[in-house]
């Protein structure tokens, strides 16, 4: 039904409602079947066994799987035949898989819970409706089509309604059309384009919208889906969600991961066959346990702890991040901050306060500040000639009913004044209003005070100066021509730094006038009191946080539904804008062919008045260059750009219910510093994943060569099918969570953004990974050779597996450095981690000393642990001297 085309009479008819007396409850029921209920239908959740499959799905857990199939399968067969079967590296398999499954699903459902307790946060806004002929408040989920409504000043629209009857209504359409001015309404409008676009039918009001000034009666038209809201809502829920980049980065190192293990167990596998074949050893007994040692050498080769360090980093981050007012819908995305290089932000609300304040008063031709007014004129303009109200808060602020200029005229008329705003009201004698126009840009009120009839008229500073011929200054009244350059110099001063002016002037009536037509000359010839500078102030630690994210390499985009010269002000206040930036409006950007607006988008740094495809646009086409990609919005208008973006960051306070579904954080303070903090957060646990990944990867590269190494050149492997297990759990186990949990280092802002098409491995990693496990190796395949520790024949295999598992508990150390910096420097920060380590050590001592049964090990003598120790401790010198080398080769070059 297109409610803006017909009269409203024929409306009322086909609801099936009565301008008199509303509805009935039988006609609530009624419609209710008919239309349905005032609420979004929400999305199906997934069901545990699907978050389950999803999570198995992951490249190195199907590998596991895998291998725990056939380990399983193995042992099965040797139980039917009678022969002795050893599940425990079965077993060994599946709690790994289970431990890592277990953490994603808690703790994703843990956020979403969560989510959902934010959403409730927030009033059920009771509406006054006509129903049996009376008014009652009605909550808004309770709302049929073809209710009657009343709505006024700071009245929440909560459905999709034509208008009645309207006496002055303005409504903020922000949240739904990204226009920032309020629009006019006006029930007597006529519409008869049925293309007329929804910001231009000014008969309606939506959901999702609120009322800035006056009142009216509407009749609801649409509820719930049906609403504009819904529809976008509707949208939003069939678009898919991109991948992030950790994402991808994980997917391919997790597949070239697989393809290496898989080939070389593969080929392990075949080199073994051979030689069984040569020696006419092949049993079922000598397969099976050759084919149980290449699955083994699978499970050393892939890193399947790192899904599991994945989970629970992340969400032990998102833990802190909700204490820092960011609450984290998508797990991943509170790393993915971190990796963002450009951050498109709305300026209301986020970089702003979005709290008008007066910061100047004109009054008699000279700036004062507004608590040093006297003008008797200026006070009663504040008074009389607005709709909107305060409401005080316990913090002696004020939230602003209505129009948030006229909040901040009234808050400095109560400030000057001994009686309010609302006993002045009280007090006057209003008799006709001319209600202010986005056409006109002004509004004049007529009042008889003391014994005389004023007209008083406030606006748009140049709009109010032409209607005058007069000027008050400190020497009294004078012709405006006298003044009007110095005037006009002042408010083009103001307006190029994109303040707000609202000009006041007033005139005394002395003839009768018909108020209805005498409009232009009641308007006429007035005397002109002063204006107002008005600043939406930034946030205090906006300025702060834009410098850091300039260190730290992060480009700010500002799409805003304001107009070119404040957005631009604003900018440049914040330093988003430089020589070379580009400050366009939207209608710029979609006059631009894609390559074109590829060519100049680096340098677009602001675009005013933008629409939700322009923010669409951009976010897909920063995205195509290879830019990871963060919006910021709190309207409806926001939600697609959010929901393509790599992290949608919506406002938690003013957000809509749309743009927070459509995003992957919730700012809870609405503030932008906030932001910065998370990606703060969000590059330290992004290293922390490299740190851990530089540990396991050594780890498995040593563990791959020494057992490759051993059997091509005709030797036994070093360890048993157990003990390979036992190092991959134990080491992918406590100290690799260990580093994933170390404390976020404090110069990370200084960084450079992660591309995202950089590896997650990078050069110095892969070099620290080859060198450590290389010499691991060496070290191990020398003490297999050439026995150089001086092991008995006994415990040769033994000192073999603890001086490996020594070796890799000492590099840990050296995998929380990424850089060239000592260990020694951070050694005490990580507290847990040499908790972990003593445990860990100790562990390994007691399997050594006494678990001989399950791991094929025997007791060592105080000597020989003192030799394994020594020699492991080798590894921290190796990594130092690297170190050492390096810096001293920077520093030639």
């Amino acid at each position: 039904m297109n409610s803006y085309l017909d009269n409203k009479e024929k409306i009322i008819q086909e609801l099936g409602s009565n301008q008199e007396h509303g509805l009935s409850e039988e006609d609530v029921i009624e419609s209710r079947n008919l239309y349905g209920e005032n609420t979004f239908s929400q999305e199906k959740p997934i069901s545990l066994f699907k978050r389950i499959i999803e999570a198995l799905k992951e490249p190195m857990i199907f590998i596991l799987i895998i291998a725990a199939i056939i380990t399983i399968g193995v042992n099965i067969f040797k139980v039917v035949n009678g022969q002795h079967a050893e599940f425990v590296e079965s077993i060994g398999i599946i709690i790994a898989i289970a431990l890592s499954t277990t953490i994603t699903i808690v703790m994703e459902g843990r956020s979403k819970k969560a989510f959902e307790a934010l959403n409730k946060i927030k009033e059920n806004i009771a509406i006054k409706t006509l129903r049996n002929g009376a008014i009652t408040l009605v909550p808004q989920k309770d709302l049929v089509v073809g209710d009657i409504i009343q709505i006024e000043t700071g009245d929440k629209i909560p459905v999709d309604a034509r208008l009645l009857e309207s006496r002055d209504l303005q409504v903020d359409e922000s949240s739904l059309t990204g226009e920032s001015l309020a629009v006019n309404k006006n029930s007597k409008i006529k519409i008869k384009n049925e293309n007329t676009p929804l910001a231009e039918r000014f008969n309606m009001v939506y959901g999702g919208t609120f009322i800035t000034a006056g009142n009216g009666t509407a009749i609801v038209t649409q509820v719930g889906d049906s609403t504009e809201f819904g529809k976008i809502a509707d949208e939003l829920k069939k678009q898919d969600k991109s991948t992030m980049p950790l994402q991808e980065k994980l997917g391919k190192l997790g597949k070239a991961i697989s393809f290496i293990g898989i080939g070389l167990a593969t080929f392990i596998f075949l080199i073994q066959l051979m030689r069984l074949y040569l020696e006419g050893n092949v049993t079922f007994d000598t397969v099976s346990e050759t084919f149980i040692t290449s699955i083994v050498l699978i499970v050393a080769a892939v890193p399947e702890g790192l899904p599991t360090i994945v989970a629970a980093s992340l969400a032990i981050n998102i833990m802190k991040m909700a204490k820092e007012n960011a609450l984290v819908k998508n797990l991943i995305a509170s790393e993915t901050i971190g990796a963002i290089n450009i951050i498109c932000s709305d300026k209301t609300g986020t970089l702003t306060e979005n709290k008008m304040t007066v910061i100047k008063v004109f009054e008699d031709c000279k700036f004062i500040n507004p608590e040093e007014m006297k003008s008797d004129y200026l006070l009663n303009n504040f008074a009389l000639n607005t709709t909107a109200h305060l409401e005080a808060q316990e913090n002696g602020k004020f939230n602003f009913i209505g129009s948030p200029t006229e909040g901040a005229i009234l808050v400095i008329h109560d400030k000057v004044k001994d009686a309010s705003y609302i006993d002045v009201r009280k007090d006057a004698n209003v008799l006709h209003t001319y209600p202010f126009s986005s056409e006109e840009k002004k509004m004049t009120t007529i009042i008889e005070l003391d014994g005389k009839v004023l007209a008083l008229t406030k606006g748009s500073t140049e709009k109010v100066m032409n209607l005058c011929n007069k000027v008050i200054t400190c020497d009294g009244i004078k012709d405006i021509s006298e003044e009007i350059k110095n005037l006009e110099e002042q408010v083009h001063y103001f307006e190029s730094q994109a303040m707000r002016l609202i000009g006041f002037a007033h005139k005394e009536l002395v003839e009768e006038y018909d108020y209805e037509t005498d409009k232009k000359v009641i308007e006429k010839d007035m005397i002109f009191d002063g204006f107002v500078v008005i600043k939406d102030p930034i946030r205090k630690e906006v300025y702060g946080a834009i410098n850091s994210c300039r260190d730290a390499g992060v480009s700010i985009k500002m799409l805003t539904g304001d107009n070119i010269i404040t957005a631009k002000a604003i900018a440049t206040e914040l330093g988003i804008i430089d020589k070379n930036s580009l400050v366009l409006k939207a209608s710029d950007i979609e006059n631009m062919s894609d390559k074109e607006l590829e060519e100049k988008i680096e340098n677009i740094r602001v675009i005013a008045r933008s629409t939700p495809l322009v923010k669409l646009r951009i976010v897909k086409m920063l995205k195509k260059k290879g830019n990871v990609v963060a919006v910021t919005g709190d309207g409806i208008n926001d939600a697609p750009a959010l929901k393509s973006s790599d992290v949608g960051i919506a406002m938690g306070i003013t957000g809509t219910e749309v743009s927070k579904e459509a995003s992957d954080i919730v700012l809870l303070d609405d503030s932008f510093a906030t932001i910065v903090k998370a990606i703060h957060w969000g590059r330290g646990i992004y290293e922390n994943f490299q740190r851990f990944l530089q540990f396991q990867l050594a780890v498995n590269l040593s563990s791959v060569i020494v057992i490759l190494t051993t059997i091509l050149i005709g030797f036994k492997a070093p360890f048993t099918a157990i003990q390979i297990l036992w190092i991959n759990l134990i080491m992918d186990g406590p100290p690799a969570l260990t580093l994933g949990l170390e404390p976020i280092r404090g110069d990370l802002m200084k960084n450079r953004p992660i591309t995202r098409n950089a590896s997650i491995v990078t050069k110095t990693m892969l070099s620290n990974i080859i060198i450590n496990g290389l010499f691991v190796s060496v070290v191990i395949i020398a003490q297999e050779l050439y026995n150089f520790l001086g092991a008995t024949e006994a415990n040769q295999g033994t000192v073999t597996f603890t001086l490996f598992v020594l070796f890799q508990l000492f590099n840990a150390f050296n995998s929380r450095e990424l850089g060239n910096s000592s260990i020694l420097k951070h050694i005490t920060n990580n507290k847990t981690m040499l908790i972990v380590f003593a445990g860990t050590f100790l562990l390994q001592f007691i399997i050594t000393q006494i678990g001989g049964y399950a791991f094929g090990t025997v007791a060592l003598d105080l000597e020989m642990w003192v030799k394994i120790v020594a020699t492991s401790l080798s590894i921290i010198v190796v990594g130092e001297l690297v170190k050492f080398i390096r810096i001293r080769l920077i520093k030639k070059n």
